[in-house]
């Protein structure tokens, strides 16, 4: 079987997409080792949410292929994608909660949805990923009630309820306190440690990114600009990973706007 001898849980083979006209990704091959933690970073723009979209099935590729373990999701009828689903899980930017259910709910949803499990067994399931994220005595709570940083801890429980394979974060650092952000970044690396996950996220926080990731892949204009451990990352003499890594603010990706000369716009004489 596949996932016996592949090393890779996902993978991207020469893969292009984009919407209407507008290419997104252009010939893109990556892959995701099993079991490991995947950063996936790059400037704005650069299709990194896109990605994620591809590899949950959302979105299907104009041509190459998208592998999870194994199999290309790109022909797949509904109910075969469906299946392949169940063995991934989600946590959107911002937790994406219902709004309108309480915390238990929003956790109890994709067992009810995806599981025929009895609402005992929903119960302690619930409670358990509720506890894994330390958050087991708010299940009452409604959304509106939790902060930030315990809407995305929330929306992480909701994401490993029925035990995926795969867990994808979409930036799930953004818009949370020094302390909510370290929580989350080792929730992130030890539910993939105890669980046996295989977990990719997209950041652009690059001091925790670096910190829990053991793989990490640079996207920049639809292409991939680097892939590696942390390691060979930070020792990159790529001008692009360079830049990035070390926050510098102008170098491949420029600080002013294309644009003519400084010269020419105010009428002055050339240079």
């Amino acid at each position: 079987m596949a996932s016996a001898v592949n090393p890779s849980l996902v993978e991207f083979q020469h893969l292009s997409f984009g919407y209407a006209q507008s290419a997104v990704l252009d010939d893109v091959s990556l892959r995701i080792p099993r079991g490991q933690v995947t950063a996936l970073i790059g400037p704005m723009g650069a299709g990194k949410s896109t990605t994620l979209r591809l590899m949950g099935g959302q979105s299907r590729a104009w041509s190459g292929h998208m592998l999870f373990d194994g199999q290309d999701l790109g022909p797949m009828d509904q109910q075969q994608l469906y299946a392949v689903r169940r063995r991934m899980g989600m946590l959107f930017q911002y937790g994406a909660l219902f709004a309108d259910i309480s915390v238990f709910e929003n956790v109890a949803f994709p067992l009810r949805e995806h599981t025929d499990l009895s609402e005992a067994l929903i119960r302690d399931i619930v409670l358990m990923k509720l506890n894994a994220v330390g958050l087991r005595n708010a299940r009452d709570l409604m959304p509106s009630e939790v902060s930030g940083g315990m809407a995305k801890r929330i929306g992480i429980a909701r994401a490993i309820a029925l035990d995926p394979e795969l867990v994808m974060y979409d930036e799930p650092f953004s818009g949370l306190d020094p302390i909510s952000l370290r929580v989350a970044a080792r929730l992130i690396r030890q539910l993939n440690d105890s669980m046996g996950l295989t977990s990719i996220f997209v950041s652009h926080e690059l001091t925790q990114t670096l910190e829990i990731a053991d793989h990490v892949i640079i996207l920049d204009q639809g292409k991939v600009a680097f892939q590696g451990t942390v390691a060979e990352v930070r020792a990159s003499t790529d001008p692009l990973v360079f830049q990035y890594v070390n926050e510098r603010p102008d170098g491949p990706v420029r600080f002013h706007y294309p644009a003519v000369p400084l010269h020419a716009d105010f009428g002055l004489p050339g240079a």
